[in-house]
């Protein structure tokens, strides 16, 4: 998947940047669907526009991206989608992880594991030690995640540990969520012309910017990723206070 990285430098192209954005990949099999070709082609596809917006995200300077690949529903698709869908994020680990190295990325994984075979969760753990030291952008791809469990497994893991003996608060939350080492999404793109979050970073999109668009992820390259940053620059984020005391 990582294999089309290169030494790119910092442009500020952009006033005002994200600090972290979110990406719900929406539309490769619809993609796939209006070319005849059968669903996987799609998700095939999908990876340039992965390769794009990371490379974009170098360029530009930006520290985190997460990118939603697989959901706690998405279980219900075909069988053989389904299948595919792990097949290919297992081998992207296994061919990857020497760029990831090489470019500085530190790669996470949010989502429940307990449904993945051993080998694919040992192929995730080491990866993610392989890059835990690099300093460069923060790789986060959800997978069997959902906003609902996330927000649940939090709870539970500090129940765990604190048995409520303790008053339960925001902060003990957030420690405990999938994505507690990134700042919460300043920005949310969603291709493929749904308009909803889909049980994706419930709790983080509190003060999150939605951009929504027509495109179908296989279709979103470079022009349409900066077009969602210029409307992101127009956006004025008063986070409960008026616009005179900004």
């Amino acid at each position: 998947m990582f294999n089309f990285f290169r030494s790119v430098k910092t442009q500020d192209a952009l006033s005002v940047k994200p600090k972290h954005i979110a990406i719900i990949m929406d539309g490769n099999g619809r993609w796939a669907k209006k070319r005849l070709m059968p669903r996987i082609s799609g998700h095939r596809k999908g990876l340039e526009s992965v390769k794009t917006v990371i490379t974009q995200c170098q360029k530009l300077n930006i520290p985190f991206l997460t990118l939603f690949a697989f959901s706690t529903e998405n279980w219900l698709r075909p069988s053989q989608e389904v299948k595919f869908l792990m097949s290919l994020f297992q081998d992207s680990i296994k061919k990857e992880s020497s760029a990831l190295i090489k470019n500085n990325i530190r790669f996470k994984l949010i989502g429940d594991r307990k449904p993945f075979p051993k080998k694919l969760n040992d192929k995730i753990n080491s990866l993610e030690k392989l890059t835990e030291k690099n300093t460069g952008l923060t790789l986060s791809i959800a997978i069997n995640y959902g906003g609902r469990w996330d927000i649940v497994n939090a709870v539970n893991e500090y129940r765990k540990q604190n048995h409520f003996k303790k008053t339960f608060t925001q902060k003990n939350l957030i420690q405990k969520l999938s994505l507690n080492f990134a700042p919460d999404p300043d920005l949310l793109i969603r291709t493929g012309g749904e308009k909803r979050i889909s049980n994706f970073l419930i709790w983080q999109f509190s003060y999150t910017e939605l951009y929504f668009t027509e495109k179908l992820w296989p279709d979103f390259n470079e022009k349409a990723f900066m077009a969602a940053l210029f409307e992101f620059q127009k956006r004025e984020r008063r986070y409960g206070k008026t616009s005179e005391q900004l």
